[in-house]
């Protein structure tokens, strides 16, 4: 504030003022400033909290059958999504001119098990003799009744990896999933469970090992959301999917009226 020694009253009067307003000017120039700068952090963390908000759906929502990793020996979704085995009991192949006999099944569904024990050597005679072409279509819709393991998607993984790896075994370990096939509403067989019994059916131990990796989880995920969402595979009688569904040549086929263990 410049030296008033000099000036009259008046002069100092109106210089005290304009220092008053210099000073206002200079105060509210700040409050615009920090108004300004609270409203930029305000909008970036708004924005920070909208792109976690979307980064966290998306991590959590169901990945299609499009994003995931399928096995090398499975279908398109087009022709069906399965994993066909042919005479030689090899994952990939198809018998040429034969029926196709699809079946959705759950490792941990107990009529699963049941229709497996029933049925097994007629569809094993069927599909070495060129009648048939067994499609095979492991599901996880009992995950739920495994004590938060995920048995049918860990099982139904397994089972992919080695459709993947070495498909040559896949008829084994699936029989010695079914003749080991744990209580529904257990924990279920644990990953070692599940290397020894791949072992024991003739799976390679590096192969029963990536068992562990959970490589084909999404996949069976992805495929159980897909077949679950399918109307022409719902049981006529409840209007939802369940296993075990069966199809020959594309049409639904009954087990002696049974339709299976509904999806919850």
């Amino acid at each position: 504030m410049p030296d008033d020694s000099n000036l009259t009253k008046s002069q100092r009067r109106d210089a005290a003022r304009a220092e008053a307003l210099k000073l206002r000017q200079e105060q509210e120039r700040r409050e615009k400033r920090n108004r300004f700068i609270t409203i930029g952090v305000l909008v970036v963390l708004v924005v920070a909290v909208v792109l976690a908000v979307v980064f966290i759906n998306q991590a959590n929502k169901p990945k299609s059958l499009a994003d995931v990793k399928a096995p090398s020996t499975a279908e398109s979704v087009k022709d069906g999504g399965g994993i066909p085995v042919d005479k030689d009991g090899v994952a990939g192949k198809t018998n040429a001119g034969a029926v196709t006999v699809d079946l959705y099944f759950d490792y941990m569904c107990p009529n699963c098990g049941n229709f497996e024990k029933v049925n097994k050597d007629d569809l094993d005679s069927l599909r070495e003799d060129g009648t048939i072409t067994f499609v095979m279509h492991p599901v996880a819709i009992l995950n739920a009744n495994s004590q938060g393991t995920n048995y049918s998607t860990r099982s139904a993984s397994a089972f992919a990896t080695v459709a993947d790896q070495e498909p040559d075994k896949v008829i084994q370990f699936h029989e010695a999933l079914y003749a080991n096939q744990p209580q529904e509403g257990s924990t279920g067989l644990t990953d070692d469970q599940l290397k020894d019994y791949a072992v024991q059916a003739g799976v390679s131990q590096k192969v029963a090992d990536q068992f562990s990796d959970h490589t084909f989880s999404a996949w069976v995920n992805a495929w159980t959301d897909h077949v679950g969402d399918d109307k022409n595979l719902a049981n006529p009688q409840t209007g939802g999917f369940g296993t075990p569904t069966i199809l020959i040549n594309g049409k639904l086929w009954g087990t002696n009226g049974e339709w299976g263990r509904q999806a919850p």
